[in-house]
């Protein structure tokens, strides 16, 4: 129980890390809150020194040392880089037996006069290390290509996360950060990934410190120039939305009610903007919209289009104030989809700051949502923050293995075989399908004949029934109405004989699938046409009979009040904009004079708008105030025009 709650405890707290996965090479391990206190007779740097060395012995090499000046000695001798180099290039290690054989067979085919990089950083001895790596290379190179055709080499591959391990930890237990986190050369000097990795731990902020450098600047006299922090730039567009956010990657300590410490991120500078570019309910840009159809010429094409130059001009101002930040920084995460906003960012302009061959360029290694100062502190939390991992490999072994025994059974078993569907049921499956086209397609004609070449009844049930469109819908009658087809409902049932009384999976009649009143009128009408004795309409539940003329006249009459309505409703609102035009230019003309109504108190715009609608329906609400949107629109459109003319 004591070492599960040192494990959590351990987990709660920011780590050293670490080693990377699969590599074994020793490495001083320290937790940043370290509990350990130096003595009064040693320096705090040679207490940390001291406190940090948790292992005297080599796995790598298989060899152990009585203390760590023991072991700093075989860090740095020839059989350790051997095995460093050799595990790297994916060759097996040597214990230090075989190596010393190893290096022995060498000697008499070494002449010594050899040269290359290695023997710059290793010394004397670069020559026989060369030598014996190139030996192992040729004996393990069919090995390797095969490895490196299927990217099973350790550390090879593109996945989003590096692994680490700890020997705090238990062994089942391992620590992943982001590759994006590592520059390009770090990534490729994996052996120095951990180092990397350290050095990215900075010492926190503390609020309070501030405070006394500025005093201390103010006695001194003196204001000595801060050193830049070390932060990354982020920033995300799309859809009209532009997010952007220097983030420190230092964090900031405050303190909580109780005392209680929390790192918080500290934002450096940050940017948020918002323009109308993206078309309703379509999607897409208006340039991108414009490249494929043409130049639109309505109002909101134009406003569009006026929003997308504000936007660009927006954001590329942005980055230019932020120039010599942004290229201070260590890494830019940017998320940019599609041709118009990449071109935004990248494209070619006076004062371009960002770059697309840049080094320092990252995506985001995970799925993002709306541009926002929010999502952005979301993402970089997700980016800075340690992932664990607990996998029992043994456990995975054994059932891998388990796995491998029980799929290759001494006796293959008898496969079930699928039922074997009858000519009859394929046959009105096939039914099925041509006349649900027909019907969603409305095609009257093309039914009609098809049902008759065919010998089809009316009441054909479709096939398979267990499946839920066809358990609502199970003839074509249902399907006509449910789908709000009256042209297609009334065909079935004058042309067709089509059954009005069969009920569905539910137990609803054709009439009570109808969702308008077109439907079921055609069903009053079919009543009419085909006479009371034809069904029982009244278990069919369908209504009185009514005839087609009179169903037309009462749609046509309905219309036209609706017609009436609308157009003394819009002459009524011009004659009311009329009127407030007329009387705010008296109001403007007795202003300029020099005279003012006593008593008289102006409006303001909100309680004009309210006292405008007062009466109004919900309807005539939202029609009014697109009206005044839209002319609002063309207003600015005209002005910006004139503008440009001049």
């Amino acid at each position: 129980m004591a070492t599960e709650i040192r494990v959590e405890e351990l987990l709660k707290r920011p780590l050293y890390a670490l080693a990377l996965k699969g590599e074994d090479q020793p490495v001083t391990v320290a937790e940043t809150d370290t509990e350990i206190e130096p003595t009064s007779k040693e320096s705090p740097d040679e207490a940390q020194e001291h406190a940090i060395a948790t292992s005297t012995s080599c796995a790598l090499c298989k060899v152990s040392f009585a203390n760590v000046n023991e072991q700093r000695e075989h860090v740095r001798s020839d059989h350790h880089k051997y095995n460093v180099r050799a595990q790297l290039r994916g060759n097996a290690v040597l214990d230090e037996t075989q190596f010393t054989k190893a290096i022995g067979e060498l000697d008499e085919s070494i002449s010594g006069s050899e040269s290359s990089e290695e023997e710059d950083d290793e010394g004397g001895n670069g020559d026989q290390l060369t030598a014996l790596l190139k030996r192992q290379a040729k004996i393990s190179q069919a090995a390797v290509e095969e490895d490196e055709e299927s990217g099973a080499l350790k550390g090879i591959g593109k996945h989003p996360l590096l692994w680490f391990t700890n020997p705090v930890l238990p062994q089942n237990t391992s620590l992943g950060v982001y590759r994006a986190l590592f520059t390009n050369a770090e990534q490729e000097e994996r052996r120095f990934l951990v180092e990397s990795l350290r050095r990215k731990q900075l010492v926190p902020i503390y609020p309070q410190q501030k405070g006394q450098d500025k005093e201390k600047e103010k006695e001194n006299g003196q204001s000595a120039p801060a050193p830049p922090s070390p932060h990354i730039f982020m920033c995300m567009i799309g859809g009209g939305h532009f997010a952007a956010m220097l983030v420190s990657l230092a964090p900031e300590v405050h303190k909580r009610q109780g005392g209680v410490e929390e790192r918080q991120a500290r934002v450096i500078a940050h940017k948020s903007f918002h323009r109308y570019t993206t078309r309703r309910k379509q999607g897409g840009s208006q340039s991108a919209n414009d490249a494929a159809k043409g130049a639109a010429h309505s109002a909101g094409s134009s406003l569009r289009r006026y929003n997308e130059a504000t936007l660009e001009k927006e954001i590329r101002e942005l980055l230019q104030d932020w120039g010599k930040m942004i290229n201070e920084a260590q890494l830019l995460f940017v998320r940019a989809a599609g041709s118009t906003n990449r071109r935004i960012l990248f494209g070619q302009h006076e004062g371009q700051v960002l770059k697309q061959n840049d080094p320092r360029l990252r995506g985001f290694p995970f799925s993002t949502r709306r541009a926002t100062q929010t999502e952005l502190m979301r993402c970089f939390k997700e980016l800075t923050r340690v992932k664990v991992s607990q996998v029992d490999e043994a456990a995975l072994a054994a059932a891998e293995t388990k796995q491998r025994e029980t799929s290759k059974p001494s006796t293959p078993k008898p496969q079930p075989q699928k039922p074997k569907i009858s000519k009859e049921d394929e046959e009105a499956m096939m039914h099925t399908t041509q006349l649900q086209a027909l019907i969603r397609r409305s095609k009257i004609p093309a039914l009609m004949s098809y049902l008759t070449k065919n010998s089809i009844r009316s009441s054909f049930t479709f096939q398979p029934s267990d499946v839920q469109q066809n358990f609502r819908c199970p003839t074509p009658l249902h399907l006509a109405s449910n789908l709000d087809s009256p042209a297609m409902v009334l065909a079935l049932l004058t042309k067709a004989d089509a059954d009005p009384t069969s009920a569905n999976g539910e137990g609803r009649t054709p009439f009570e699938l109808a969702g308008d009143r077109a439907t079921r009128d055609a069903f009053r009408v079919a009543r009419h046409e085909l006479g009371e004795s034809k069904w029982d309409w009244e278990a069919a539940k369908v209504p009185s009979a009514i005839s087609k003329a009179d169903a037309d006249g009462r749609s046509q009459r309905e219309r036209k009040t609706a017609e009436e309505e609308e157009a003394n409703r819009r002459k009524a609102e011009m004659d009311r904009l009329r009127q407030e035009e007329e009387a705010a230019a008296a109001a403007s003309r007795t202003t300029k004079k020099g005279g003012r109504t006593v008593g008289s108190v102006e409006k303001t715009a909100q309680e004009r708008r309210e006292e405008e609608m007062r009466g109004m329906t919900p309807e005539m609400r939202m029609r009014l105030e697109r009206e005044r949107r839209a002319r609002a629109a063309e207003e600015r459109i005209r002005r910006m025009q004139q503008s440009q003319g001049r």
